[in-house]
């Protein structure tokens, strides 16, 4: 099993406790090792949750290995029943749990509890968080959801939301206001909010919403063969895309569906003379397949932005981030592997990212400005704001995240351009304060213009004091190129200093 400091998604049961901790009255029994209660962490301390996951852990011991595990998980079973009294359970194996065959599905069975228990089968070597996620929502919706009437007034179910989702509890908010709008009722928001109740009134919606593949796909074709009700296709995040799933709504419902956009801020926002600077700039974009699909049309339609390259983690949709990014014209990186990443956004010099919390990282070693579009996030990713990405509401929260960090990028350069300037300089007082002196810099030796070369291992380049000075006035964008450029001419003259003279050789040298 591949091991690694930062990973995109973790073990499927953990995409199972998303499931369970976004529901309300299901219970969740995991057949675990002591330690992988960590997962807990996750909701309460990434996610600010105020109380911990509807998890049990049976939490064996190495020394419960030579006795008889099974019982335990049975124990553990009767008592999660007793304790919280739960409307339905499901049961499964953590990844280290699976290799001793306890069967959690076979033993749960045995016990006759009074309420329906869900077996998940969840191929931890295999598969993944989202896999996991997507999978237990289908088992849970395949044991409870049974034939009903549909609503007298025309509805629709929401699926997909989970606890740990990006902006999942705002986009339902957002996107439910605009279904009402054009006069549509959500009849169940699941996995969030819902209880095994509500999964039971699934089939008396006249359609589905599919608000993230990841997550529900596999439950919406399921409603959709069994209960005869059409999936949207459209994920509305974006300006054109809201459209876009307004017109696919009303394809599938009869209804006009134009909603109110007297909210939407975005296209004036980005077609103003403030915005003019963000036209052609460079971006990668990298993250789950629905957010990057989103992202890429949202860059290149209704920003002005070059999408340069792009690509997601979750290998179940390569397919099609293959062909959006063939439409785009450039190549498409399908991996989980965040160094790989890296390298590619180091090669790729892009003047933004737009990423999960790893590119985010990424940006900060290079220099590299990154807006988060994407799970996995950080805490500072579940605001306690409103902070929708679905509908033009959503439409607006994504310009000012995106701009925010270009904005402020600039405001960097800038001050790093004027550093040497009397007012902005490190010895100057607050420029904000009148009268103030120049701060007491002592008797030090000012730095001369050109310092000499440090001593150098054979073929290692050095900068002089001048032309790393030089290469700062560079725009911060496209400042890591330059380096790497000039590095590279060096290497070709076999020079081992890079002075002012080479920066701009190089610099005349790449322009030809």
């Amino acid at each position: 099993m591949k091991l690694t400091v930062w990973t995109y998604e973790g073990p499927p049961h953990v995409g199972a406790m998303r499931v369970a901790t976004a529901m309300k009255g299901l219970h969740y029994v995991l057949h675990a090792p002591q330690g992988d209660t960590y997962a807990d962490l996750l909701f309460t301390m990434i996610e600010r949750r105020n109380h911990r996951p509807p998890v049990t852990y049976t939490t064996f011991q190495a020394r419960d290995l030579g006795s008889d595990t099974a019982q335990l998980f049975q124990d553990a079973c009767r008592d999660a029943y007793e304790r919280f009294q739960p409307e339905a359970i499901i049961v499964g194996a953590s990844c280290t749990a699976e290799l001793i065959q306890d069967d959690p599905g076979g033993l749960s069975e045995l016990m006759g509890l009074p309420v329906p228990v869900i077996p998940l089968e969840l191929p931890s070597y295999q598969r993944k968080e989202n896999f996991g996620a997507d999978e237990t929502f289908l088992q849970i919706v395949r044991r409870l959801a049974g034939k009903v009437e549909r609503t007298k007034r025309i509805s629709c179910n929401i699926l997909g939301p989970t606890a740990l989702g990006f902006r999942h509890r705002d986009d339902i908010t957002e996107l439910t206001a605009l279904l009402y709008d054009i006069g549509i009722d959500v009849n169940v928001v699941a996995p969030m909010d819902a209880t095994p109740t509500d999964i039971t009134r699934l089939g008396a919606a006249h359609f589905n919403v599919l608000l993230y593949r990841e997550t529900a796909e596999s439950a919406a074709r399921w409603l959709e063969r069994e209960h005869k009700q059409p999936y949207t296709k459209t994920v509305p995040i974006g300006v054109g895309a809201t459209r876009d799933f307004l017109a696919e709504v009303a394809d599938l419902t009869g209804l006009p569906c134009r909603a109110e956009e007297s909210r939407l801020r975005l296209p004036w926002y980005a077609q103003s003379v403030d915005s003019t600077y963000l036209t052609g700039k460079r971006v990668f974009v990298f993250g789950d397949a629905t957010h990057v699909r989103a992202a890429a049309r949202i860059a290149c339609d209704e920003m002005g932005f070059e999408v340069v390259g792009l690509g997601c983690y979750n290998r179940e949709f390569a397919r099609d981030i293959r062909a959006l990014a063939r439409d785009m014209n450039v190549d498409a990186l399908i991996t989980d592997d965040y160094l790989e990443v890296e390298r590619t956004i180091e090669a790729l010099q892009p003047e933004m990212i737009l990423g999960t919390q790893m590119e985010r990282h990424i940006g900060k070693r290079l220099g590299i400005p990154c807006a988060v579009i994407s799970a996995p996030v950080h805490v500072q990713d579940f605001p306690a704001r409103y902070s929708p990405q679905v509908g033009f509401e959503g439409a607006n929260v994504i310009f000012d995240t995106w701009v925010h960090p270009l904005v402020m990028g600039l405001e960097e350069h800038l001050l790093h351009m004027f550093r040497d300037d009397f007012e902005f300089n490190d010895a100057a007082g607050p420029s904000h304060h009148g009268g103030h002196k120049p701060a007491n810099t002592g008797d030090a030796p000012q730095m001369p213009e050109v310092a000499a070369a440090a001593e150098a291992a054979p073929g290692e380049i050095v900068w002089l004091d001048a032309a790393e000075r030089e290469l700062k006035k560079i725009p911060f964008f496209v400042r890591g190129k330059a380096r790497r450029n000039t590095e590279t001419f060096a290497q070709s003259k076999d020079l081992q200093e890079i002075s002012v003279d080479t920066l701009y050789e190089a610099k005349a040298h790449y322009a030809r």
